[in-house]
């Protein structure tokens, strides 16, 4: 049995450990990284999708052990089903601010990134979202970030595209009169008449819609030389099928959701030089530092990474890089960061406005070969 003359400096070193250890605890910083996006639905392999890419930016995040304020920051991923639906996406916004969450990455559609940026804005949360509507970043809200181009650039571009490099004359518009869809074809249409286009007939479907034979029917009559749907691809690869089955003639143009390879998943061999969209970002084969992001992201996740995950990846090291100049967490003092810096990232080089939009966005005309998309030319 031991003395109490032993045990005293025996409990002294226990105690000098605990409390060193305490220390160490107490020195490292838990943030909270919110992702809101369809995890379940048509639009689920997107919201995966964004959802890989804020992970393999909290991964190297973590590796990096960045400070700000004397403590290691320790990021953790809060990933949220919205569903791509304004209610459950304002419920996941009020969840989020509830819990402290003052970093969100998301939402993917506008028509939740809307209604839900309010919520944010209320809360003192950061959103750097995918929303592409123009009516996204006109809420006057600060810390709100788009981190792609918004519809008018995307919808101007592909009407420009059409004319002088598709050589058409008469194009035919639907929409699936989401607020993503009904804004992209209405950006569309405006830049079309500029480009002096004729707009032969105006066509409206819904998102959960899988046949279009009706409206394709009716656009058919009309002899477009192209078709410009302003919608997400678990509909537009069944309109392009569609349409080679109705003998439909010319091209089905598209935004930045219809570049993903789901397109060419769902719709086979129809989308074949079929299917042009313009997608926000340059060509990531081109890019830098694109190459190795898309080995990285394949070895990480087994998957290929789809329209936007390269956007959130940047955006967060970014975000992360800016916790760093501020040496502060607080979303104001890292906002201020933002606004003042130019970060270059994989997809894009990213500067900002006072609205949130990005300075410079470049965007990426695809077609499909081999049921894949295909870069054609980045404006």
């Amino acid at each position: 049995m031991k003395s109490k003359e032993h045990m005293i400096p025996f409990l002294g070193l226990v105690a000098a450990i605990a409390i060193a250890g305490h220390a160490h605890a107490q020195q490292e910083q838990v943030v909270k990284i919110g992702h809101s996006g369809p995890l379940s639905g048509p639009n689920a392999f997107a919201g995966k999708d964004n959802e890989n890419g804020v992970r393999l930016a909290i991964e190297e995040l973590n590796a990096r052990k960045i400070t700000a304020g004397g403590k290691t920051l320790k990021f953790e991923l809060v990933s949220e089903d919205d569903q791509c639906d304004a209610k459950s996406g304002v419920s996941v916004a009020q969840k989020f601010v509830d819990d402290g969450v003052k970093y969100v990455m998301g939402p993917y559609c506008s028509g939740v990134a809307i209604p839900a940026s309010r919520i944010y804005a209320d809360g003192g949360t950061m959103v750097s979202t995918v929303g592409t509507n123009p009516k996204v970043t006109q809420g006057g809200y600060r810390n709100l970030y788009r981190i792609i181009a918004s519809d008018n650039q995307i919808g101007s571009s592909m009407a420009v595209y059409a004319a002088k490099v598709l050589k058409v004359t008469k194009v035919g518009v639907i929409d699936d009169r989401t607020a993503f869809g009904q804004g992209l074809a209405e950006e569309f249409t405006k830049e079309a008449k500029k480009q002096g286009l004729t707009i032969v007939g105006q066509e409206f479907t819904t998102d959960k819609a899988v046949d279009f034979t009706a409206i394709l029917t009716n656009m058919k009559a009309k002899a477009p030389e192209a078709i410009f749907f302003g919608g997400y691809a678990p509909q537009a690869a069944p309109m392009a099928r569609q349409m080679k089955q109705l003998a439909v003639p010319g091209k089905l143009l598209g935004g930045d959701t219809v570049c993903s390879p789901a397109t060419g998943k769902l719709g086979g061999d129809a989308v074949n030089d079929l299917v042009f969209c313009a997608q926000g970002g340059s060509i990531l084969e081109k890019a830098q530092s694109g190459p190795a992001f898309k080995a990285k992201f394949k070895k990480r996740f087994n998957a290929d990474a789809d329209a936007y995950a390269a956007s959130y990846y940047d955006q967060l090291l970014f975000i992360g890089e800016s916790m760093q100049k501020a040496n502060s967490i607080d979303p104001d003092k890292v906002g201020a960061e933002l606004y003042k810096t130019t970060y270059k990232g994989v997809a894009a080089t990213y500067s900002y406005d006072d609205k949130g939009n990005m300075k410079q966005a470049p965007i990426t005309v695809f077609t499909f070969k081999n049921a894949a998309p295909v870069p054609l030319a980045s404006y």
